[in-house]
């Protein structure tokens, strides 16, 4: 069975994504602990995706649960990128 990939799930996370780096910042995404000070909290990358899909599920009726799973990684690939780069900016 092939995968479904809601391209305007993806879209709308990403716009999520981008609002809410605004609103609270990167450090907003990570988790709080001293040993691994650049690792990302799952539960706030699926507050992402779930808000994008309540919105999405609003304007359209319908709801892809198969599609998730890719919202999620290109909203966790996003933020990789940006931590990354953070890091690099900081000299880390």
């Amino acid at each position: 069975m092939a995968d479904i990939i809601d391209l305007t799930l993806i879209a709308e996370s990403r716009r999520h994504l981008e609002s809410l780096l605004d609103a609270r910042g990167l450090n907003y995404f990570l988790k709080v602990d001293a040993r691994r000070p650049f690792q990302l909290e799952p539960s706030r990358v699926d507050l992402v995706v779930r808000t994008a899909a309540r919105a999405r599920e609003r304007q359209t009726g319908r709801r892809h649960e198969d599609a998730f799973e890719r919202a999620r990684a290109e909203v966790r690939r996003e933020l990789i990128r940006r931590v990354v780069a953070a890091m690099l900016q900081t000299g880390l």
